[in-house]
């Protein structure tokens, strides 16, 4: 997620997320530090900024620097209303000139540990391979294999090249492709979305999709950037957020799922 920078709508976003009021969420490009926002904007947050966008919401909020500025730096994060038993934030550059991180973090549902990842991954289609390779043993050496988990973020991966990769290294399915036979005898996760959400946000249904959903450039989605992998999930519902409200914050139209642990 790349927040405009022309004009502090980091307030907005906060209520956006807010009004979603999803368990847990992956954002990419947070600011860890912005001295030259601060500068800017008189009412920009005096905490980082995953923090103001967790605000009473989500008890944890956990941040992997990625990107070193003379300013600041920025990276990954997630937030999560369910308990944080562990984090740990991996250098995945490729190169000098792009820095790239997973986050991973532990997270207790009702006594089972879910992992969680949250990715950025590189420009180069190369580089996306390599980091693919990096995830795929970093889970493999980490996580148990009958463990649930969910990867999520920006892969910039347009010609989807990566799916298969993943799919045959940890056994995962990206989210669209799991809508069409749903089963719905799972126990959801704890929380619903907010009920106001649909008549707040313009939601994009992909049901029966065979492809991840496009969600780049928010303003006409074109392009299929961003991605949801899960292993040991069922999925109930799954949206491309659009709308104007979004529209002005990102580049990138939001993913939201609804899942089912299995």
């Amino acid at each position: 997620m790349s927040v405009l920078s022309w004009r502090n709508r980091i307030h907005e976003l906060r209520q956006l997320l807010h009004d979603i009021d999803a368990d847990i969420v992956f954002l990419q490009e947070v600011q860890g530090k912005s001295d030259r926002h601060a500068q800017r904007f008189s009412n920009w947050p005096e905490v980082a900024q995953h923090d103001f966008l967790a605000s009473s919401v989500w008890q944890h909020a956990v941040y992997g620097r990625n990107a070193e500025r003379a300013d600041g730096h920025h990276g990954n994060a997630l937030l999560s209303r369910l308990p944080l038993l562990a984090s740990e934030n991996l250098d995945v550059s490729d190169h000098r000139f792009e820095s790239r991180g997973l986050l991973h973090c532990q997270i207790d549902f009702n006594g089972r540990t879910v992992h969680c990842l949250c990715a950025h991954f590189g420009l180069f289609e190369d580089s996306r391979r390599r980091q693919a390779e990096a995830l795929i043993e970093r889970i493999r050496n980490t996580v148990p294999d009958d463990a649930p988990l969910i990867i999520a973020g920006d892969f910039n991966d347009w010609r989807n090249r990566l799916g298969s990769q993943l799919a045959q290294g940890l056994g995962v399915t990206e989210v669209f492709e799991m809508l069409p036979g749903r089963d719905t005898s799972a126990s959801p996760l704890p929380g619903k979305l907010a009920p106001a959400f649909a008549n707040m946000l313009a939601l994009r249904k992909k049901r029966g999709a065979a492809s991840p959903a496009r969600t780049y450039p928010a303003l006409f989605p074109l392009f299929r950037l961003d991605r949801m992998y899960l292993r040991g999930f069922r999925v109930r519902e799954a949206v491309v957020v659009s709308g104007d409200a979004w529209r002005r914050l990102s580049d990138h139209a939001p993913i939201v799922a609804d899942l089912q642990i299995i």
